[in-house]
Parts: structure tokens; sequence; C-alpha cells
């Protein structure tokens, strides 16, 4: 039985570039799937990612960010309640920037936002509104009480606006009219999937001249056209282009700190790795966009 991968990108990396102190990037896998309510599979997410992972090359695009390190650790135990899942997520979180790395999540649905952002601003002497999260998405996540629980994949993103963290959607293209009054409410700044194809350019969006210098990014797989992404619970039509979405995400981030990112709300489709790699590539372009950065 061929032994499966456990660590991101293990193929490539020399004894240093993996070592926990020297690496730069740091990988949690959190394979959680709590409050998922349509297509299931989330928890396959993070091991299919590492495997497919080692099927990468070292550069991504013209930055080489294996160079810095990746470290990956073992995965998040998310047999626990959600609760006590998200603790254990901020504290993982909180002791990689504490180190000065950058913490990496791996998902899982997208409950696990909320941790990884906390953790985060917990590390850091730093209020919350001086953090901007730019989300990916083809949902606002703006439900205050999904289904009856507020830590829902339905309602991260109305936590951290209610707890005055800085948001700008990109992609949304499935939106209730609860989310739209919350967007009003909590001032959240947004392009969504129809202005994008409208102009049919992303070279005009901006992220608002007050908006934090640290920024997280959170990458839902729907985000994606579902004919580049079908691998996800609910794949919404009308997404964004993998090159679109790096482009404006590159742009978007440019003279700006990148404190740390997530990638979520992939599900594996059995038989078909093809996806799986190209989450892979999602995640290791993240880091090159970071080096790029430097």
């Amino acid at each position: 039985m061929k032994k499966k991968n456990k660590s991101f990108l293990s193929s490539e990396l020399s004894k240093k570039e993996a070592n926990q102190e020297f690496a730069k990037f740091h990988v949690i896998p959190i394979p959680l799937e709590k409050t998922v309510t349509y297509g299931k599979g989330t928890r396959n997410g993070p091991i299919a990612i590492i495997e497919a992972s080692n099927q990468l090359e070292r550069l991504s695009q013209k930055t080489e960010p294996i160079k810095k390190g990746i470290f990956t650790y073992p995965p998040i135990d998310c047999k626990k309640n959600i609760v006590k899942v998200l603790k254990d997520v901020e504290s993982h979180a909180s002791e990689i920037i504490k180190k000065g790395k950058i913490p990496i999540g791996v998902g899982g649905e997208h409950s696990l936002t909320y941790g990884m952002v906390k953790g985060i601003k917990n590390s850091l002497d730093i209020n919350n509104e001086d953090i901007g999260i730019i989300q990916i998405d083809a949902h606002a996540d703006l439900r205050k009480n999904y289904l009856g629980e507020k830590h829902s994949h339905a309602s991260v993103m109305f936590l951290l606006a209610s707890e005055k963290f800085k948001i700008f959607q990109i992609g949304v293209r499935a939106i209730s009219k609860e989310e739209i009054k919350f967007r009003s409410d909590f001032k959240i700044n947004f392009v969504d999937a129809n202005q994008i194809q409208k102009n049919k350019s992303i070279q005009n969006i901006q992220l608002p001249e007050n908006f934090p210098k640290k920024v997280y990014i959170t990458f839902d797989a729907d985000g994606l056209d579902p004919s580049i992404m079908p691998a996800t619970g609910t794949p919404v039509p009308g997404g964004l282009s993998y090159e679109n979405a790096f482009k404006t995400l590159s742009m978007l981030t440019k003279k700006r700190q990148i404190l740390g990112f997530d990638f979520v709300e992939f599900s594996p489709i059995r038989n078909i790795p093809a996806y799986d790699f190209i989450s892979a590539n999602i995640v290791y372009d993240l880091m090159g966009i970071i080096e790029s950065n430097n």
C-alpha cells in the first residue's frame, strides 16, 4: 500500500527547507466538517491537497516560495465540538505568528477562518480593525445564525465583521437579503462576480484608501467558476477564472503585509485528482504572492 505524504510539497523540500525553525510557511491541515449544509467532503480536503502538492514544481510564477521553507503540522483534531476546534486553530495560528512565521489554514469548511484570524490578532499588538480580510467566495457568509449555529460556515464573515475586522469581498454571486443588509451595516466593501463580468476587467478593482495595511486572505474554492472547480459543496455558476483571481489578489496586496491565509470548502471528487492538484496550486500560488510582495 502506498504511503501517504503528510507534508505539503515534501517531495521537493530539502532538509533545511522542511525544518520547523527555518520554515517561513507553516501549514495547518484542518479537516473540519461540522456545519456543511449541502455537498459533503470538506474533511477530506487537507489530505488530498497535501498529497497532490507533491506533484508541484518548485516555481510559482516567477517566485520559488519553497526556498523560504514549508513546515506542515499534524492535522487538527476535528472530532471535538466546533468551539473547541476553533480554539485549537486559534492557538496554532497564534503560536506561528509569535515565531514570525506565516500561518496557512488548509481546510476544511469556512468556519475555520474565524479561528485563524483570531489567533493571528491575539499575537499582534493591534486592534481588530487593523486587520483587513480579503475574501474570494461565491457567498457573502454573512448569515447571523445559520440553522441555529453561529459558527456556521455561512456565518463566519458575520462573526468577524461584528468584531470590527475589515472585509473586502470578491466574486460573490449568491447572497440573501439579510446579508445585503449586513454588508451595509458593517460597511463591507465588495466587487461581486457580475460586476467583474460586466466590466470584463479587473484593473479598476481597488481596496478603499482606509483599508488596513495588514491583510489576511481567505480563498473559498467556490469563488472560482465550477468549470474550473466543481469540487466544492455549492459550485455556483458565473465565478472567477483562476487567472483573474490571482491577478486581483496580486494587485490588491501590493504594498501590504499578508499575515496569513486559508483555502477552504474544497471537497475532493473521488478518482478525479485534477481538482486536488488545482487546490494545491492555489495554496502554493498564494505563498508565491507573499514572496512577490517581499
